[in-house]
């Protein structure tokens, strides 16, 4: 949508750009980006998106690789995959030891960490592409 754009553009000039492109403001936000998209300063990553980057390279992902944008995913997208072990009593006894019993092992940290929706999202084409992120509390459609 947006290629060829030349590099070395400011605010300005990347706002004239999309005007004589005819794209609104409002959609060049809601572009998904690109994992292969590099910046001035480099790949911009996070470090979600660095550890499903490896995932993606593991095969996670197929048959879906392609269309998989991992630099799209915020923390909760990659916890909310169904990629980690669902039977529990495959997990280590000391895993859910204190505090009642949660579906996952928490290593390390003071406090029990609690993640709704663990485990819960079968990987799909274009995921995360399309998901609204309105506080405060960040539904997320089927399929987004």
């Amino acid at each position: 949508m947006l290629t060829n754009v030349g590099e070395g553009l400011d605010l300005y000039e990347i706002l004239l750009e999309i005007e004589n492109r005819g794209i609104a403001f409002e959609q060049l936000l809601t572009i998904p980006e690109q994992d292969e998209w590099i910046y001035s300063d480099g790949k911009s990553t996070t470090c979600v998106a660095f550890i499903l980057a490896m995932y993606k390279e593991a095969g996670v992902f197929d048959p879906f690789y392609d269309s998989v944008q991992v630099t799209e995913f915020t923390i909760r997208d990659a916890y909310m995959l169904k990629i980690f072990e669902s039977n529990t009593t495959r997990l280590p006894g000391w895993c859910n030891t204190e505090n009642g019993k949660v579906p996952f092992c928490q290593i390390l940290g003071e406090y029990r960490m609690e993640l709704p929706e663990y485990n819960s999202v079968e990987p799909y084409a274009h995921m995360n592409e399309n998901c609204p992120s309105l506080p405060p509390h960040y539904q997320r459609p089927s399929k987004c």
